[in-house]
Order: structure tokens, then sequence, then C-alpha cells
């Protein structure tokens, strides 16, 4: 039976699938469709929404849109570039804004936007997320403002008796807090009934993982994490474990004592189909050496399929025909004496991770995930990939993985990707190409020319900005940015310890003008502390690879976090904190710290974790004491501008 639902068309945004998950939470049925598809794609549909996207309206190379969509005498909602197109597509005109926005804004409501049926119940100056440098620049005849932000007059916008509305903001992310309000008028004003919950998910996964691995056993790389771990559940329960195999392989990138824990909480939970292997010497020898991040992730996903295979052949598994009864052996059970079935690999992929790797027609790449290199490519064509979270995110994955019984420990662990710690290792030759040098000194003429004023005017007296000579990724626009972090130090304490402002929201400030008006910096750090006999001067870029040795160092500043946010009941409050290794010393063997908490429940956005200021004097004293710091940072920035980690 065909169900009613609303229609959000992708432009290539990184949100387009968050809008969709987000109205499935609220209990409406939503689907993803290209914007040039055929009206037919509409049967049933109850309104439609225009998502975000990375193109610019008034370019040549936008996504192909059939504007036949218009006349539908449905209600439209568009998002960002979707506000964009929708306000072009009726006359309006649309350009560069004179100010971009990343970052939080506020709502304030016109007259006629306190009256509007979107808005209703919505308070005005409401907390908005932007991620714009384009704007709608004029009024499309029988449209009317009905919402501006500082920098936006045209925030917000509708022509009632067409049923159009349209926003400048992202209604569909955690940092948008009435985003849900607005998208629930919405599905009132499209007469939408609520027709999708939890127990419906969780059907539709169990059954695609039956259909998809039909006559076939099913194994799976186990790094510990929620995904993989709600995968591993999941195609335990659907398929019974005598078909599921979870092999768990040491990196070498694993956090401090990570593989002996993960091997416990699955035999306490009752796993007994997985291994663990020790492969930790083969992917150091994968990456030995290099120094481009996509090169680094690129090298960790295909040496996955390299041990992947010698693992397989070694316990006599063959992907495509086995003639080996090896998982039975495995788990204790007797075998048959039949002809084992073919095998298929299981992935804990997400939509974020293929959303990234630029895995949709219009999206643009902001990393090259693991799951996504192209030996993981040819599986997928082949048919031989399952991947049962990947139409959702993390939030969701979290409580599929509740309702089917795993416990806290399991679920509520910091997410921590394949490529573990060796994407926390930034790596160096020890020079800056010449596009670098260049790039370098343009961000730090930057940072020199923007007044900090946030501060009280002792705080601002003694403040001083400079730039890291490292590059950092970071998102904005949805494109992927590769940029330099600006750093600002206080006045010094005691013991190389720098001065901290009392409140977080007035850095959170601080970080988001400098990034809102640096092209060549998409990140603010603060210096926490200093090697007291280090001078800054002496500080500078060394080589260093993704070898044990600063592994090691990752590790043990690492532990001395997560043990911290255990004792203070932090770890379960916010989404995940990374500890981040950067060649800026006074020699080699040395290193420099940032601290990485960041609050998320989409992974598409997110914002530094505001931790306890004494709770963190604490652990920098700690990291301190490590023989090889130098430096220690802290990361002020949200996500856009900058992604969770700096590769």
């Amino acid at each position: 039976m065909s169900r009613s639902k609303i229609v959000v068309l992708d432009f290539g945004s990184q949100y387009a699938h968050l809008i969709a998950k987000r109205f499935r939470m609220m209990g409406y049925y939503s689907e993803i469709a290209l914007p040039s598809a055929d009206l037919s794609v509409f049967d049933n549909a109850k309104g439609i929404v225009f998502s975000g996207g990375p193109a610019s309206v008034y370019e040549s190379n936008i996504p192909e849109f059939n504007e036949k969509i218009l006349d539908l005498d449905l209600p439209i909602l568009g998002l960002c570039y979707g506000h964009q197109l929708m306000a072009k597509s009726y006359g309006a005109e649309v350009g560069k804004a004179e100010v971009g926005e990343f970052g939080i804004a506020h709502l304030n409501l016109t007259d006629s936007g306190k009256s509007s049926p979107l808005f209703a119940g919505l308070s005005d100056g409401s907390q908005v997320w932007m991620s714009h440098q384009d704007g709608v620049l004029s009024l499309a005849d029988g449209f009317e403002v009905i919402g501006r932000t500082k920098d936006c007059p045209f925030a917000a916008v509708q022509n009632l008796a067409k049923k159009r509305f349209s926003l400048q903001c992202h209604c569909e992310v955690k940092d948008t807090p009435e985003g849900n309000k607005i998208f629930e008028n919405f599905a009132k004003i499209c007469r939408m009934e609520k027709n999708w919950d939890e127990d419906a998910v969780l059907s539709h996964i169990l059954d695609s993982i039956r259909h998809d691995a039909e006559g076939k056993n099913v194994l799976l790389f186990l790094s510990g994490g929620v995904d993989s771990t709600v995968a591993f559940a999941l195609l335990n329960k659907a398929l019974g474990q005598e078909r599921v195999l979870g092999l768990h392989i040491d990196n070498g990138f694993m956090r401090k004592n990570e593989s002996a824990n993960v091997a416990k909480a699955y035999h306490d939970h009752g796993f007994t189909n997985f291994i663990v292997e020790d492969a930790s010497e083969s992917f150091l020898a994968a990456i030995k050496g290099l120094t481009d991040p996509q090169k680094k992730r690129m090298a960790v996903g295909e040496n996955f399929i390299t041990v992947r295979d010698s693992v397989v052949a070694k316990c006599g598994i063959d992907t495509c025909a086995t003639s080996g009864d090896v998982l039975a052996k495995l788990a204790g059970k007797a075998t048959s004496g039949k002809a084992a079935p073919e095998w298929m690999l299981a992935q804990g992929t997400l939509y974020p991770d293929i959303i990234e790797s630029g895995g949709t027609k219009n999206s643009k790449t902001i990393k090259t995930h693991h799951n996504r290199v192209a030996g993981i490519q040819e599986l997928i064509a082949k048919g031989l990939i399952i991947e049962p979270l990947k139409d959702l995110y993390k939030d969701e994955v979290r409580s599929i993985g509740k309702k089917i019984g795993l416990t806290e420990d399991l679920v509520m662990r910091h997410p921590f990707p394949g490529p573990g710690l060796s994407i926390n290792v930034l790596c160096s030759d020890g020079k800056m190409s010449d596009s670098d040098k260049a790039d370098f000194e343009k961000a730090k003429k930057e940072i020199e020319k923007i007044e900090v004023t946030q501060f009280c005017e002792n705080c601002t007296k003694n403040l001083k900005k400079y730039v890291l000579p490292v590059r950092s990724v970071g998102v904005q626009g949805d494109f992927r940015t590769y940029r330099f972090p600006a750093v600002l130090k206080f006045a010094e304490e005691d013991g190389g310890f720098y001065h901290l402002p009392k409140f977080w929201e007035k850095l959170e400030a601080a970080s988001s003008q400098i990034t809102n008006a640096a092209q060549y910096i998409n990140r603010t750090v603060i210096c926490l502390w200093q090697n007291p006999a280090v001078k800054t001067e002496d500080l500078t870029l060394q080589e260093g690879y993704c070898d044990r040795r600063r592994l090691d160092q990752t590790r043990d500043a690492d532990d001395i976090v997560l043990t911290a946010l255990h004792k203070s009941g932090w770890y379960n409050k916010i989404f995940q904190h990374l500890t981040i290794n950067i060649p800026y010393a006074s020699s080699a063997e040395r290193c420099s710290i940032v601290l990485r908490p960041v609050c998320s429940e989409d992974v598409m956005t997110a914002r530094f974790a505001p931790l306890p200021m004494e709770d963190l004097r604490k652990i920098v004293a700690q990291i301190a004491k490590l023989p090889y710091v130098d430096a220690i940072f802290y990361d002020l920035t949200n996500k856009p501008p900058a992604t969770f980690g700096w590769e």
C-alpha cells in the first residue's frame, strides 16, 4: 500500500538527508528525490522541501531542476540553497551577500512572520543556524518578508496564496532549537498525518538484511564503535550468530588498551562469533611516510581490504564461494556436512559518511571515508556489501541499539572511526610548499587585522593572536576547506599556563568572528599551556609522520582526557572527544596537543564542548607532565566551519 510522504529534493547539501530524518523522527514518512525528478515521484506527496546545496543558483553548473515542480499544488519549503532557488525562480535577485553567515544567528519575526502558519508558536529572536555566503537580495512578486537576522534582510519569506515558504537558515540541525517546530508547522500546512515510527525503521532494516543476505553469510569489521557494534547486533538478530562473523582488527591506531576492552565488552554481551587480529605492523607500513590526509585515509581503507583478504583466507573463508565450514567451527557448532554458503562483507556506514565522501549525485567531497575507497566501491558495485545503517544518523543508530537490547556502555561509547588515531596525527615533512607559504602569510595578515573585542579590557590588552603553520580540514557552504588555525593566547600565568576567560560564549563569539571574516583561516584555538622552557618563536613546523612513537604520544594524552571525562561524568554529556597531535614543536621528537571535545546530535553540525574550567585545568596539568609536549591548545570551532577532526 502506498504511503503519504514529504519529499525532500537533494541539491547536494550535507543536510538533505538530515531533513528527511527529522521528519521521520517526528513521525512523518519522508523520501529523498533528485531535483530533476519526474512529477510521478510526487504521487502521494503532501509537501516538498528544497534542501541546501553547495552551488550558487546564478552559476551555470548547478543541479538540474525540473521547474514544473513549482506548478504542483503542494506546499513547498525552501532551505538555504532551496530558499535562494525559490526566490530566483519567482523573479527575485540572488547574489553574494554583503556579509556571509556561518554559525549561530537569531531570527527576528516581522508582523507577517508573527502570524505566519510556518512560525506558529515560534519565539521571536529564535536561534537559527546559518551556513551561507550567497543571499536573496530582493523580494519576488507575491512574497513577503516574515523574518530577518542581523546580516540577512530576507532570511525568511512566504507566499501564502501559493503555499510557498523559504528560509535562509538550516532548520534541520540541532543548533536551530526550534527547527522541529517549524517542520511540524510545515507538516500541518501539508495536512500530513503521522505514519512512521521506530518499529517501522527496525522492521525495514531487518527485512532488508534478510533480503540482501539471502543464501549468504556475512563478515563484518568491528572497530568497537557504536556504528559497527549496532550493525553487528542487527545482523545477528536478522540472521543468527551462525551466519555472521565479526572481525576486530587491531590496526595500530586504537586508543590505549582499546582492542582488549572491545573484546571483553562483546564477550560480556554474549557475542561468541567474532575474532581479533593484530595487523598493526601492516597498517603502519601502509601509511609510512605519508603526509597528505586524503592519501593516508585511502591507504588505511585499502589496507583494510588487504588484511581482510589475508584473514579470511587464513580462516578458510572465500567471499565469493567458500568450501569450508569455518563460521560453524568458530561458533562452536557441529558441521552440517553441506557446502558452506557464499560470504558478503558488511559495514557500519552511516549516511554522513556517504555524504561527506561525495556519495550523492550533487554532493561534494568533504573527506574520503575509509568505507568509500576504490576497493570497497568495487565490492558495492558487485552487490557484495551490506550496510544496514546507511540511511541513518548517529542518534538514530544509538536509539536502534538500545531498542534491540545493547548495553549503555556499547551504545554510548564515543564514535571511533576505522582509521582511528591515524587521522588524529597530523603529518608533515617539515617543509611548507611555496603555495602554503603564500597562504600562511595571508592568514597571518588576516588575523592581525581582526579586532577581537568580546573580552574585558585586561584580557584584550594581553591578548596575542597568531596562526599555526599546519592546515586542517573544514567545511563551509558544503565545500571542503583546508586552511590554517588561528590561536588566541591570553596572559601567561604560573607554570606555563595561560589565562582562560571565564565565559565560553565570548570565546565562541570570537571564534566565529575570526572564521567568518577570514579567507585563509577555518579554525580558532586557544592556547592553554606552553612549555615554560620554550619561546613561542622556537615552536615551528617539524618533520613528523604517523608512526608508533607519535601514536603512543597521542594515546597517552587521549587516555588522560578520557579518564578524566569518565570520572567527572562529562563523557556522556559530550558527543566525542578527539585528541589531536600536531607537528608544531621545538624539535621533531616533541609535539603539540589539541583538545577537541564536541557536542552534536547528528554529526552534520556540532559545537565545541565547554568543559568545566576546573576540570580542564586538571587535564591540561596532567598532559603538560608528558615529557614530549611543548604546547596544549583547545579547539573553539563549531561545525561548520570546521569538521570534528583536523584531517
